[in-house]
């Protein structure tokens, strides 16, 4: 998650206490959101600081390759399954003519 996700989540989390009247909405939304928004970029900084996982950059040509390969896996595939379809629908039809002639001879 990115950094400023995570404090617009922690910082939205005050505005779920419950008030009174409209002076204690807006004392409990300025001190919760203060509260929320500089505990977050606390956390933040914390776990930046000493956490071994850096930042990397993505691999954005090598996923591309792939995501082709993929795709044209998925359109042979849908292919594929369109001629069994197609098969399937003839041979269902084939044996519907077989069985209404053999109704109309009985």
């Amino acid at each position: 998650m990115k950094s400023i996700n995570f404090v617009s989540f922690l910082t939205v989390q005050g505005f779920f206490i419950k008030a009174q009247n409209a002076q204690d909405i807006l004392a409990y939304t300025l001190l919760i959101t203060a509260f929320f928004y500089l505990f977050s970029h606390f956390t933040i900084s914390f776990f930046i600081r000493f956490s071994p996982i850096r930042q990397e950059l993505f691999p954005k040509s090598r996923h591309e390759v792939d995501l082709d390969y993929f795709a044209k896996e998925i359109t042979k595939r849908e292919t594929v399954i369109d001629d069994a379809q197609d098969f399937l629908e003839a041979l269902d039809r084939k044996y519907a003519n077989k069985t209404k002639r053999k109704k109309e001879k009985a």
